[in-house]
């Protein structure tokens, strides 16, 4: 378990930061990009956590620790080795996000337009994390171009998009509340 008792370090004054295996890089270095994206998803999902019915909240819980999973992952270079203590996304996390999808998207009417951000505010904000989310398994791909990453890190951002999605329309008392995209509708 982590214990931090003091929380500034003065390490970061200089424009650097450790990785998780004590490596300093730039603090707008790739690495830290896709991290930071993933903590930035990670404090929308937790205002969407205050609009949310119980199933919503309870999904997003699981994920929220599942983002602090994979940041530690990301922060954490690979070396081809099992890293001792080193936290890896798993293909059960990417696994739990098929299942609560198809759960989920089981309950919602088909789609016949695309949906616009907005409808409720938890789904507002889950529209936000989703883009977010988006961002980050970019910067993913980009990292994994010039160095090792966890395969399942990049499928776990891609299925928590759609998971996002998903729950948006949830939220949006089944889809009801959906704000549809009329084509050309300002012309």
């Amino acid at each position: 378990m982590v214990k931090l008792t003091k929380i500034y370090t003065r390490g970061g004054d200089a424009g650097e930061t450790s990785l998780g295996d004590g490596a300093r890089v730039p603090k707008n270095s790739l690495r830290v990009e896709a991290y930071g994206t993933v903590d930035e998803a990670n404090a929308i999902v937790g205002l969407a956590r205050l609009h949310t019915d119980d199933i919503a909240d309870e999904i997003l819980g699981r994920v929220q620790n599942d983002l602090f999973d994979l940041g530690a992952d990301l922060c954490r270079p690979e070396d081809g080795r099992k890293s001792e203590g080193g936290l890896r996304i798993s293909a059960g996390q990417v696994e739990r996000l098929e299942g609560e999808i198809d759960r989920l998207n089981a309950d919602l009417p088909p789609l016949e337009s695309f949906v616009l951000p907005g409808g409720t505010p938890a789904a507002a904000h889950l529209h936000q994390a989703r883009t977010v989310t988006r961002r980050a398994e970019r910067l993913a791909v980009a990292l994994g171009g010039e160095e090792s990453v966890n395969d399942q890190a990049v499928k776990y951002l891609n299925r928590l998009s759609d998971l996002l999605f998903v729950m948006a329309r949830h939220c949006n008392d089944g889809g009801a509340r959906d704000v549809l995209w009329t084509p050309g509708a300002n012309r």
